[in-house]
């Protein structure tokens, strides 16, 4: 499958994300030692970020999802790397999307900080995925929003590589992904294979041939759900899915 690219959009202001989230885009990209080690990726409910409740009401696709997209959050390559700077994050990229950008909820399903802690993302995308049941529809992806699950990597990895901590949680989460969705590793992208986008940065997606290796590796041939417990997604683009990542902030695209 070769993506095609869309939209040619101005890059993201950073002096606009430094005032948002209130920190430096640029910063460290060494690893410190109290990263804490990726575990079989438990997923940290919204309720424990203290996530507000949506605007409105989040649909759903049942039909599976066809691929994971990997986005970089263009923040800071932080050294905090504690559990409570995650939640922090997490309420951070909420606030911007739903104030700065006047969508109903987080756009992405899940985020992977910079100390390995995976979060859930938008208003039902664990239960979706827990229960093999399809997908929230998200914001994360102009084009591929009732097809992907999207996944922010928290940094600036545009010269820099993820954390090694980092990028374990980021190939553990991809492989329960690819596993409960019974989709292939080959079916991992960046942002840029289908908008104009510098995300995920051109470090981290110099990576993704690795990560499809290491996701694959682990996949092995472990047992997947029953095609009876989720079909393949039938549904078609419809115009009016992505307003709500084109029409508030087209700068989003352009990280």
């Amino acid at each position: 499958m070769q993506p095609t690219r869309s939209l040619s959009i101005s890059r993201r202001s950073l002096l606009r994300a430094q005032a948002v989230f209130g920190i430096t885009l640029l910063g460290s990209t060494v690893a410190p030692s109290s990263a804490h080690a990726a575990n079989s990726t438990r997923i940290h409910q919204r309720a424990a970020w203290q996530a507000r409740s949506p605007k409105g009401a989040v649909r759903r696709s049942y039909g599976r999802p066809k691929r994971l997209i990997i986005h970089h959050t263009a923040t800071a390559n932080t050294a905090d790397m504690s559990l409570a700077r995650a939640y922090s994050l997490g309420r951070a990229i909420q606030n911007h999307h739903m104030d700065s950008f006047g969508w109903i909820d987080t756009g992405q399903h899940f985020t992977v900080s910079r100390g390995a802690y995976v979060l859930e993302g938008r208003a039902g995308s664990l239960a979706s995925l827990e229960s093999a049941s399809g997908m929230v529809i998200g914001a994360h992806c102009y084009g591929q929003n009732t097809l992907a699950i999207g996944i922010e990597t928290e940094g600036t990895y545009t010269h820099n590589a993820p954390p090694a901590a980092q990028y374990e949680a980021l190939v553990e989460l991809c492989a329960r992904l690819c596993r409960q969705y019974r989709l292939a590793a080959s079916e991992i992208y960046g942002h840029r294979d289908f908008n104009a986008t510098l995300c995920p940065g051109a470090a981290l997606y110099a990576l993704l041939p690795q990560l499809r290796s290491d996701v694959d590796s682990r996949l092995g041939d472990g047992e997947l759900p029953t095609e009876s417990r989720i079909a393949d997604a039938d549904v078609t683009e419809e115009v009016w899915e992505d307003l709500e990542t084109f029409m508030p902030a087209l700068e989003f695209v352009r990280r």
